[in-house]
């Protein structure tokens, strides 16, 4: 991830606006730590379903993006008190962060596959425009 973004951050394209990372699961897990650690060039992160846990947290010092987070309401693999917990902790630190657990909601929620059988379309099509929406407007 960091190649990429080294890559993305020489760009042509990007120089100025800054950059946006979003992944789901242990990509969601993934982006915050990529904002983490790249705070220089991530401006905007979205993460769906992961964080990193307690044992295994960045230095969120280096975080300077905006991060808008969609956590599953029902979900063993990153419970939701969790991604809230995580929420007030990096406000407290004067972060940007806003995490929306989504009620009624299952993890992968937005995955086309459906494996776990928690595929929502409705909510998946509302998360996506605000996500699309929210990266234009960060990265403007």
């Amino acid at each position: 991830m960091r190649g990429a973004v080294d890559f993305l951050a020489d760009h042509p394209a990007v120089t100025g606006s800054g950059i946006g990372v979003m992944g789901f699961c242990m990509g969601g897990m993934l982006t915050w730590r990529i904002a983490a650690d790249r705070g220089d060039v991530v401006r905007a992160a979205v993460p769906f379903y992961g964080f990193p846990g307690p044992d295994d947290e960045p230095d969120w010092s280096g975080l300077t993006a905006v991060v808008r987070g969609h956590m599953a309401e029902h979900d063993d693999f990153f419970p939701p008190a969790a991604a809230r917990d995580l929420e007030t902790r990096l406000r407290a630190l004067g972060k940007d962060v806003v995490v929306t657990v989504h009620p009624g909601s299952g993890h992968a929620f937005m995955n086309p596959y459906d494996a776990l059988g928690t595929l929502d379309l409705e909510l998946s099509a509302r998360c996506w425009s605000e996500a699309c929406d929210f990266l234009r407007t960060a990265l403007a």
